[in-house]
């Protein structure tokens, strides 16, 4: 097995952890946010730029680079480290997520999916060993199983199915994985928003014995309340010793309430992507730089901030950026990437001082200076025992 997890602290009131992960490329402290780098980048941003802001870990979709540039153009560079000049960890998707995003261009059989590239219209059989043979070309330090994704909101057969199917293909995952001394394949929790095909999902999926375990299937537009009860069931039947990543999450309030029902790892493309529409993250919530009421405003993004971005222009200069020139979007990436590296910090810095409770009180009443808290986020801390002052 080529990861090492250590649980280092644990909150005495929540489900929160702080603990160290060690992949081939980097050890690093969790919980953490995983930003997305679908091409083997994270648009408009160099990996010198990721390594000065200190990100420990990026993901790349196997789907995308098995299509362009190719598995082998990327294994003759000497895998995707060396191909994005890039010596920190990757976690690389297997490709299932498409099944749900490109749902019109994909056939689903027991062998896998049939995908239409929409790149240039040519059809790719994406089966479980196609998958592993990607990624162990790619390099990753985290590959993730083909799983048959079932939109969240769908109920019956194909639910179970899908969940049945997902278990399946982790052994074919499993037996076609070429480098387990090097890399390391993690299985997918399936069963949407059934509990009963959760917990079946969850037996199976851990006696088969991952390095680490995802919860997927989420984050598709089901009710928030229906989203936390699920993570919660997971994270309860979870193996303490093992890392728990919860797919497709990167709001600011799910990675604080979910890291109190115990995840530890969390992708998403949200950060980055609401940056290129000029959208700044802070603890207030979000700037829109792009509006008017910003064209005379000279203090940073966050005066608290540390990024380039903040240390050095205002949002009256990136607002006229954002309407002229690119280097604005690249600005707000760069200070969404810190921002989201600050969050992280902050929960784990609160979970080791003990005082995670607290940190969640004075983050919500940031957030929501007016106290109309998401009822989910009230509901899912309070199962947790945290109960927010109103």
């Amino acid at each position: 097995m080529a990861l090492k997890f250590k649980v280092e602290a644990r909150c005495s009131v929540t489900k929160a952890r702080v603990s160290e992960l060690s992949l081939p490329h980097n050890t690093f402290h969790t919980p953490i946010f995983m930003h997305v780098g679908t091409q083997g980048t994270i648009k408009g941003v160099t990996t010198r730029q990721l390594n000065d802001l200190g990100v420990p870990i990026i993901l790349g979709n196997t789907y995308h680079l098995g299509h362009r540039p190719g598995p082998d153009v990327v294994a003759a560079a000497g895998g995707l480290h060396s191909f994005m000049n890039w010596d920190k960890a990757i976690l690389t998707d297997s490709g299932g997520f498409q099944m749900v995003s490109l749902l019109k261009l994909a056939e689903f059989t027991e062998q896998g999916v049939k995908f239409q590239s929409p790149h240039d219209g040519s059809e790719m059989l994406l089966t479980p060993e196609h998958s592993m043979a990607i990624q162990n070309a790619l390099g990753s330090d985290v590959m993730m199983q083909l799983d048959d994704v079932i939109h969240v909101l769908v109920k019956g057969d194909r639910m179970l199915q899908g969940m049945e199917r997902s278990v399946r293909w982790l052994d074919r995952c499993q037996t076609a994985h070429k480098n387990p001394q090097t890399q390391n394949l993690f299985g997918i929790i399936q069963g949407g928003l059934d509990a009963d095909w959760r917990r079946q999902c969850l037996g199976e999926m851990i006696r088969r014995d991952c390095p680490g375990y995802a919860i997927g299937g989420l984050s598709g537009g089901e009710e928030k309340s229906d989203f936390w009860r699920t993570v919660s069931l997971c994270t309860d039947h979870l193996p303490t010793d093992k890392p728990r990543y919860l797919m497709g999450v990167g709001y600011q309030v799910e990675l604080v309430v979910c890291s109190a029902l115990g995840c530890d790892m969390y992708d998403c493309v949200f950060p980055t992507r609401t940056a290129r529409f000029g959208s700044a993250l802070v603890r207030t919530g979000q700037l829109q730089l792009k509006n008017k009421q910003y064209l005379t405003d000279l203090t940073p993004i966050d005066k608290d901030c540390t990024c380039m971005a903040c240390k050095t222009y205002s949002r009256s200069y990136i607002h006229t950026l954002l309407s002229e020139d690119t280097t604005g979007v690249v600005l707000v990436t760069i200070h969404n990437i810190a921002y989201q590296l600050r969050l992280m910090r902050d929960i784990r810095d609160a979970i080791r001082k003990d005082t995670f409770p607290a940190f969640i009180q004075e983050f919500f009443a940031t957030l929501f200076p007016n106290k109309e808290y998401p009822s989910w986020a009230v509901d899912a801390l309070k199962s947790v025992n945290v109960h927010l002052v109103r």
